[in-house]
C-alpha cells in the first residue's frame, strides 16, 4: 500500500483544466523548452551494473632502431580503466480515482498530467548532462562542464576561452557523438530511455488529514536510468566565458564564428564520429547576427532535414539546447 503525498493532484488543478464544455483543455507548454542535445545523444549498453568501465591507452611502447648483433630492450604499453557511473531519474503521480473520473475525462486528465512529467524529465536529464556533479549530490552523474572546467587538466586542451569575466557566462558545446568518442550509457540489464509504468488503481495511504486513512488512486511511476561517457576526451569542445552582455550589445563581444572554426580543429578526427554544435537561444541568435554581418557568410547555412529547417556550420549541424546557462562562472 503507497503513502498519498502532498504532491498529489488536487481538484483545484482539476479544474484549471476543464474547457467550458467539460472536456480537458489543451494546455499550452509554456514552460517547454527544446533540448535537443539529448536527440543526439548516441546511447549504449553498460557494462556494469551501475555504470560502464571504459580502458584507455595511457602509454605506447619504447620502440628503438638497432645493429646486426645488438638487441633492444623489451617494453610494454600502459592502460587505465576508469569507471562512469549512472543516475536514476524518477517520478510518482497519483491521482485520487473519483477525481480523475469526473466528468468522464480519466484518460485525457491522466495523459495531460503525464506529458508534464515527460517535459520535465527531459529538463532535468538535460541539465544533469551539462551541469551534473556527483561530486557534490552523489545521486546524479557527473556531467560535461565539470570535466571541461580546468585549463591545468589534460581536457582543458579542448577548453576555448571566449574572453568573458562575471557570472554572466555561457558556453557553446561542439560533441563527437560515437560509440568510442563520447555516448550515453545505461546500465547493463537495464533498459534505455524514459520508462513509463501505468500502475493503474492503486490503494494508497493519505498522508494529509487524518493519519492512515486510505482511497483508490491512480498510479504512474516514471524512471529514467542515464550517464555519459567520455571514453575519448578530445571529441568535446567547450567554448566557455562567452559574457552575454556583451555579446548582445556586439560591444566587446566574443566572435563566435573565430570560435567555432577553432573547437572543429580540436576534434581529431571529425568523420568518425557524430558531430553537432549545442548552444542556447541567445548564442544561436547572435551567431545569426554575427553571419549577417559577415560579406562571406561565415561558413554557415540552412538546410533541410526530415522536414525541418536546420542550421549548419561547415556541415555540421548547431542545436538548440535551452539548459545551457547564461550564468555559468568564469573558467580560468
Amino acid at each position: 500500500m503507497a503513502l498519498l503525498s502532498a504532491g498529489a493532484a488536487t481538484l483545484s488543478d482539476m479544474a484549471k483544466r476543464v474547457d467550458p464544455d467539460g472536456k480537458i483543455s489543451a494546455i499550452v507548454e509554456l514552460l517547454g523548452q527544446s533540448n535537443e542535445m539529448l536527440l543526439d545523444m548516441q546511447f549504449m549498453e553498460g557494462n556494469l551494473p551501475t555504470g560502464h568501465r571504459t580502458t584507455v591507452r595511457t602509454g605506447l611502447p619504447a620502440v628503438a632502431w638497432r645493429l646486426l648483433n645488438q638487441g633492444v630492450a623489451t617494453s610494454k604499453s600502459t592502460t587505465a580503466q576508469i569507471d562512469e557511473q549512472c543516475g536514476m531519474l524518477e517520478a510518482w503521480s497519483e491521482v485520487d480515482k473519483d477525481l480523475a473520473e469526473l466528468n468522464g475525462n480519466t484518460s485525457s486528465f491522466r495523459l495531460s498530467e503525464g506529458q508534464a512529467y515527460i517535459e520535465s524529465m527531459n529538463q532535468e536529464m538535460q541539465q544533469t548532462v551539462i551541469y551534473g556533479n556527483s561530486g557534490v549530490a552523489p545521486e546524479e552523474f557527473t556531467g560535461l562542464s565539470i570535466r571541461y572546467s580546468l585549463a591545468s587538466a589534460t581536457s582543458g586542451q579542448n577548453l576555448i576561452k571566449a574572453g568573458g569575466s562575471g557570472s554572466d557566462n555561457s558556453s557553446i558545446w561542439l560533441i563527437g557523438w560515437g560509440a568510442n568518442t563520447v555516448a550515453g550509457i545505461f546500465p547493463k540489464g537495464s533498459k534505455a530511455g524514459l520508462v513509463h509504468e501505468d500502475l493503474g488503481l492503486q490503494t494508497v495511504e493519505v498522508t494529509a488529514g487524518v493519519g492512515g486513512s486510505r482511497m483508490r488512486a491512480y498510479q504512474d511511476h516514471w524512471q529514467w536510468k542515464c550517464g555519459i561517457a567520455v571514453k575519448d576526451w578530445r571529441y568535446a569542445v567547450r567554448i566557455c566565458n562567452i559574457d552575454i552582455s556583451n555579446l548582445v550589445a556586439k560591444s566587446s563581444a566574443a566572435d563566435l564564428v573565430d570560435k567555432m572554426i577553432m573547437a572543429m580543429h580540436r576534434i581529431p578526427n571529425i568523420a568518425m564520429c557524430k558531430p553537432a554544435f549545442y548552444m542556447n537561444r541567445t548564442c544561436i541568435e547572435m551567431l545569426d547576427i554575427q553571419r549577417r554581418d559577415d560579406a562571406l557568410g561565415a561558413g554557415m547555412s540552412y538546410g533541410e532535414v526530415d522536414g525541418k529547417r536546420t542550421m549548419s556550420f561547415r556541415g555540421v549541424p548547431i542545436r538548440l539546447v535551452d539548459q545551457l546557462l547564461e550564468t555559468e562562472a568564469t573558467v580560468s
